[in-house]
């Protein structure tokens, strides 16, 4: 496999041990990219790790540190952060088992494809995989990667299986927080009738492929125009301003507009056969 290996390690489950690699699922996409450039000289601007009151510093002389009082610090060598001991460096132990659905989406992070190391490792790995699939369960447990130790999930995934990093629950903020102001009240029987038809009528299988970043193409399309123009200002027009409280339109004509079938075209009226000569001078003109 040409990628190379996120984590290397061990699932286990009491007493089975599955040797596995784990391998990012996601890669950045497209984007575009800017430096802070100095307008007057035009040269972009570099950043120096400095130490005030001596100047630049070499990257070997600095360590990591820990502020446990106002500028005191414990200076932390590589080697002793390395030297924590924690099991999950090197095993995932499947600890807790949990249906699908208990797992808000709130709670994921990032996917990565977990395969199998070698081939000994595979039936064992399958047995685990075919397990999950049957009982349609998530298998929950603390692996350490980077720098610091996430609590992740296994499911299947096709012929493999998915590991993704969970948040903990400090890291998520509590939703009544947000939600508490909206009043709880019953939806008109036939807005929602309506607003049900509108979304059967959008209801389709879902295909990533469909959507791409249009932010990326607009910035592509503005520098372009910019290095044309050499330099001169170009503002892009935004289009329809946001609509704002005072514009509320009727909610259930626009529902039902919303839901109308657009008129059946006409079928399209047929051609008499066309000479040989005119259909020579027709692909002509297309060309």
């Amino acid at each position: 496999m040409a990628a190379r290996a996120y984590w290397q390690g061990q699932i286990r489950l009491a007493l089975v041990s599955i040797p596995v690699e784990i391998y990012s699922a996601t890669k950045t996409g497209a984007s575009v990219a800017f430096r802070q450039i100095h307008e007057p000289s035009g040269k972009p601007i570099r950043y120096e790790k400095v130490v005030p009151g001596i100047g630049p510093v070499d990257q070997d002389e600095i360590l990591k540190g820990f502020e446990y009082e106002k500028g005191s610090y414990v200076l932390l060598e590589p080697d002793e952060i390395e030297a924590v001991k924690l099991e999950s460096k090197k095993t995932l132990e499947l600890t807790q088992f949990v249906d699908i659905h208990e797992i808000d989406a709130l709670y994921y992070e990032k996917p990565y494809y977990v395969v199998p190391a070698d081939d000994l490792a595979e039936e064992a790995y399958v047995v685990l995989r075919e397990a999950l699939r049957r009982t349609k369960k998530v298998g929950l447990g603390q692996l350490a990667m980077r720098g610091r130790e996430y609590v992740v999930s296994l499911k299947p995934c096709g012929r493999g299986m998915v590991l993704e990093t969970l948040r903990y629950a400090d890291e998520v903020n509590r939703a009544a927080n947000y939600f508490r102001d909206i009043d709880d009240i019953k939806p008109d029987p036939e807005l929602l009738e309506l607003a049900e038809a509108l979304i059967e009528k959008k209801s389709g299988s879902f295909d990533a492929s469909e959507f791409h970043d249009r932010y990326v193409d607009a910035l592509r399309n503005l520098v372009e125009k910019k290095r044309k123009a050499r330099g001169r200002k170009i503002i892009e027009d935004k289009g329809e301003d946001r609509p704002s409280g005072g514009n509320v339109i009727d909610l259930m004509a626009a529902l039902k507009k919303s839901i109308e079938k657009p008129a059946a075209k006409p079928p399209p009226a047929k051609k008499a056969p066309a000479k040989p000569a005119a259909r020579k001078t027709s692909a002509r003109k297309r060309a």
